[in-house]
């Protein structure tokens, strides 16, 4: 029940709301889509170092407006508003639907300051149930034409790599349905996903745990299996289905690094998703 007095206003995308959006005004929506994830996980219980695990995924992104403009206030400069998303990722097992993956969050448009300098930037603050709090940060930019998406590299690395790691890493099991180069390089089924599309115009947003951002953990994920960077792009693509028709799609590629054993092993998560619906009516 609401409080006497308070009231609600339907967060509806206005002009002025997607310009303060910037990179993120086409966001606000319910987007649905396939991908797979891979990781290595400590596997003690079966007195084994690690396990790879390999899902193909069916996933729901819902972004939802923040309902008016968030305030920063300065102290070196003058105050700063700015405009920003809520979102929601619920990732599956697309062949058991099991839940592999929650994440709340926000994903801000950040103005350019002059204490710090910095230029306008993209902003990610993420909570995932394992106990992890995420502070990812980047810039962003729009160029004619596909991405480029580069390789994904997931091999694990690090002075304790032994070759025959390696070789059980690379025997993985995996489902038929995804290409066994995709063991070494997930980005291939981003790639494959745009094959032959007419991508007139892309957007990229880059974020990564360096430099401004960083990780919080609870201390059994700090001493067991401790993420220690993440890095996401995501590419936000406008193609042509027709003469005189576009429409939107969501791509992305984020790797969490995660040390154990005094081995690197990559977490890469990639997916596909188109927008299919509106966006949620919030409130503040």
């Amino acid at each position: 029940m609401r409080r006497p007095g308070s009231f609600v206003r339907w967060a509806a995308l206005v002009p002025n709301d997607a310009a303060q959006l910037g990179p993120l005004a086409t966001l606000p929506g319910v987007w649905v889509g396939n991908g797979l994830t891979l990781v290595s996980l400590p596997d003690a219980e079966h007195g084994k170092p690690f396990r790879v695990q390999l899902n193909e995924t069916r996933e729901v992104l819902t972004f939802t407006l923040i309902d008016g403009p968030i305030a920063d206030r300065g102290s070196k400069q003058q105050d700063v508003f700015f405009r920003g998303l809520r979102y929601l990722q619920q990732i599956q097992d697309r062949q058991t639907t099991e839940l592999l993956h929650l994440e709340t969050g926000l994903l801000l448009h950040m103005p350019a300051t002059s204490s710090p300098q910095r230029d306008a930037c993209v902003a990610r603050l993420a909570t995932i149930p394992h106990g992890d709090a995420v502070l990812a940060t980047g810039p962003y930019h729009t160029t004619l034409g596909p991405p480029r998406i580069a390789e994904a590299n997931a091999i694990p690395s690090g002075h304790a790599v032994s070759a025959a790691y390696v070789e059980a890493f690379l025997r993985s099991a995996r489902p038929k349905e995804i290409p066994a180069e995709a063991v070494v390089d997930p980005n291939v089924v981003l790639r494959a996903a745009i094959r032959g599309a007419q991508i007139v115009e892309t957007t990229t947003l880059e974020l990564s745990t360096s430099g401004d951002g960083g990780i919080v953990n609870v201390p059994f994920v700090t001493l067991n299996a401790r993420p220690t960077t993440v890095a996401a792009r995501m590419w936000i693509e406008n193609i042509r289905t027709a003469p005189g028709r576009e429409t939107l799609q969501l791509q992305y590629s984020q790797r969490v690094d995660l040390e154990f054993d005094g081995i690197v092993w990559p977490h890469v998560s990639v997916a596909t998703l188109t927008k299919r619906a509106p966006p949620p009516r919030g409130d503040s």
